[in-house]
């Protein structure tokens, strides 16, 4: 008989965006059954708990470095499977290609990805003292970022481009996808949208962004 699977009754908006911050910071372990997710933020993973109505503890990862950061581990074959079912798999980082993302859910998906491994940043122009904006999103694999520059601009509009990094004390080549500031704003817009979940730190940042003077109207990164 087989054994019972126990549902973790997550759906719609909170599994999608889960879906994005596992594909980002998270890990599925080659045993079939253990998602583990890391952040920095003690707080937010509580968040997670709660409000993805988890049952599990907070660990510790790296204790007493300065690399110190905090975990939480699900044990659930019935997720472990969706998420290979959608595109992920263990050892993923330099193996990941494109997802099953719904386009309902895409954006739920993108602030997922954006929290995890994604970086707003802004800063002021030194020839015209304009405020400036990018958004960036960091993975290891070509074939991923590759997907997600065309899955955005496809539902979005918004154009980025594609730089590789392949410095003296790294061990693999980092692409990172990024897009300027009405881009950025076009695509923080639709995924930080009002009762959204997320990392508090991140959705104040892509709210600033959004409501920034823009300067102009018009941009080759948007597509009508």
């Amino acid at each position: 008989m087989p054994a019972h699977r126990k549902e973790l009754h997550i759906s719609g908006p909170n599994l999608w965006y889960l879906v994005g911050l596992i594909t980002t910071d998270g890990c599925l372990a080659k045993d079939g059954r253990h998602i583990d997710i890391t952040s920095a933020d003690k707080q937010f993973l509580a968040k997670i708990i709660i409000s993805m109505g988890l049952v599990n503890k907070i660990g510790i990862k790296n204790k007493g470095n300065v690399n110190q950061a905090y975990r939480i581990q699900i044990a659930n074959k019935n997720l472990y499977e969706f998420l290979l079912s959608v595109g992920l798999l263990p050892n993923k980082s330099l193996k990941l290609k494109k997802l099953s993302i719904p386009e309902e859910f895409f954006n739920d998906f993108l602030r997922g990805i954006i929290d995890g491994d994604g970086c707003l940043r802004r800063w002021i122009h030194p020839s015209n003292n304009h405020e400036q904006w990018s958004l960036r999103i960091f993975s290891g694999s070509k074939v991923f970022i590759k997907w997600l520059e065309s899955r955005i601009e496809d539902l979005t509009g918004c154009k980025g481009r594609i730089h590789s990094d392949f410095g003296p004390h790294r061990i693999h080549q980092l692409y990172t996808l990024k897009y300027g500031k009405l881009a950025a704003a076009g695509i923080l817009k639709n995924c930080y949208y009002k009762g959204a979940f997320g990392l508090e730190r991140k959705s104040k940042i892509a709210h600033n962004c959004c409501i920034a003077p823009r300067g102009w109207s018009k941009s080759k990164t948007i597509v009508n």
